[in-house]
């Protein structure tokens, strides 16, 4: 498995995400027997991802994940074959988590997996496959942070709406 990361942009706190996302990034691959892909992972700041998302989408803002395929679909899980490029903009991401009320690897954690659902192929264009999306998202946060993140702290606040 190989996942390469790149810091581009201001550095403060790029540091800490950076060798974070590669971690979570080995253990969803690893989740998804994907161990011989190769993923390109690059965490930057507002300012480069504006640049990035006016480039290749059009969008004049930033965003807070990009993804870039290099195939359409499922990949061959037994070639060494490349996935393609996740890009996620730190500040961006501690701004989301603040207005969740979780931590800022939690959000990060969360991009990167809707970003490797998207080098997978999988698309939230209308509600069923949003769901089905979220769920997967879930699923790949669960293998990623460490036990005491609680992934379902979301879930459970969203429950105690309903009861």
């Amino acid at each position: 498995m190989s996942v390469h990361l790149r810091i581009e942009g201001a550095r403060r706190g790029a540091e800490h995400y950076g060798p974070l996302v590669r971690r979570y990034a080995q253990r969803m691959l690893r989740a998804l027997t994907l161990e011989a892909a190769d993923l390109s992972l690059l965490v930057c700041d507002d300012r480069v991802m504006h640049r990035l998302n006016r480039e290749h989408r059009g969008i004049d803002r930033p965003t807070d994940v990009l993804a870039f395929a290099m195939a359409e679909g499922m990949p061959m899980i037994s070639v060494r074959a490349p996935l393609g490029d996740i890009v996620i903009a730190w500040p961006t991401a501690e701004r989301q988590a603040r207005e969740h009320g979780w931590s800022a690897e939690r959000e990060v954690c969360l991009l990167l997996a809707h970003g490797l659902l998207h080098l997978l192929g999988f698309d939230h264009a209308t509600r069923k496959t949003e769901r089905r999306m979220m769920a997967r998202t879930h699923l790949l946060m669960s293998t990623a942070l460490p036990r005491r993140a609680a992934v379902d702290k979301l879930r459970r606040r969203s429950s105690k709406r309903t009861e």
